[in-house]
């Protein structure tokens, strides 16, 4: 069966970014005119996707608006003749079909994802893609894991990427052994919650990209709180592992957190340099201002 849907949880507060997020959903922080949830809706439609449900809490109105037809603007812009961004503003709100789904508690990532049950059918495999993570390469992520997915079986993966050993304590951290044939796809035992560098059982860390089953949802609602207090989807998975194959796969691919100000940042300037209208000039804004402050590279 196609994957169709992608869950993408939206509906956290943002709160590294205060004051802007006062009024601001954080996903809606723009990275030069782009919104950073742009970029992860882009990865869902480019891998196939045909339908996007957000998990939202009731402050995300702006969020949703962005996703949906204007018929005021594109009538302006159609007045005006500026044909080249209303095919632009089109193209966002017809690219797949978006629905939502409120999240009225923020009790977790797997809570989250559990809000979106009644818009997956039974036996429909579907992604989960975190707004955080937003993840450059040639190949969108989503897409490789679909890939891999199918030729398994169409089992559950979990996308990866190695960290450095010091930093494993921030991310759930995956025990698995390779899947035979491959450097890249294991067979997954268990996910450890930010385990210390002594402890961690291997370097593989779980940025944000899932192809799961409605059997994750039936996990979701028999697990107790955990860290935090809150309903975790690692324990789901580490119950899904124990009943059926679930699998971790190498992605390839640049990630960048843009859930906190430094990897916003890093986005920025990357999307600056990769625009051929501005790369020159940011270059030389770059080295101007590093001449100012006697930085050498």
């Amino acid at each position: 069966m196609k994957i169709k849907k992608a869950i993408i949880p939206v509906a956290g507060k943002g709160t590294r970014f205060l004051p802007v997020t006062k009024s601001i959903p954080k996903e809606m922080i723009p990275i030069l005119d782009t919104p950073m949830i742009h970029y992860v809706v882009n990865e869902a439609i480019e891998s196939g996707i045909e339908e996007i449900i957000f998990v939202v809490s009731e402050e995300k109105e702006s969020l949703l608006n962005y996703f949906s037809t204007n018929a005021k603007l594109e009538k302006f812009l159609e007045e005006k003749k500026k044909f080249e961004l209303l095919k632009k503003i089109h193209k966002i709100s017809n690219s797949a079909r978006f629905v939502s789904v409120e999240q009225k508690e923020q009790l977790g990532l797997g809570h989250a994802v559990l809000q979106a049950e009644d818009l997956i059918d039974d036996n429909e495999p579907f992604a989960v893609i975190l707004g955080d993570d937003l993840i450059f390469g040639e190949t969108p992520t989503t897409k490789q894991l679909m890939d891999i997915s199918e030729s398994l079986g169409r089992a559950p993966v979990i996308g990866v990427m190695e960290v450095p050993r010091e930093d494993v304590k921030k991310y759930g951290i995956v025990k698995g052994t390779p899947v035979e044939g491959s450097a890249t796809t294991f067979k997954m035992e268990a996910m450890v919650e930010k385990p210390s560098p002594q402890d961690a059982p291997s370097n593989l860390a779980t940025p944000g990209r899932y192809i799961l089953n409605k059997q994750i949802f039936e996990l979701l609602k028999s697990i107790p709180r955990g860290s935090g207090g809150e309903y975790q989807l690692t324990d789901a998975i580490n119950e899904m592992a124990k009943q059926r194959n679930v699998y971790a796969h190498i992605f390839d691919g640049r990630r960048i957190d843009t859930g906190q100000p430094l990897g916003y940042l890093e986005a920025t300037v990357r999307a600056a340099l990769d625009n051929s209208k501005l790369r020159e000039s940011f270059i030389s804004i770059i080295r101007k201002e590093f001449k100012k402050d006697e930085i050498n590279l």
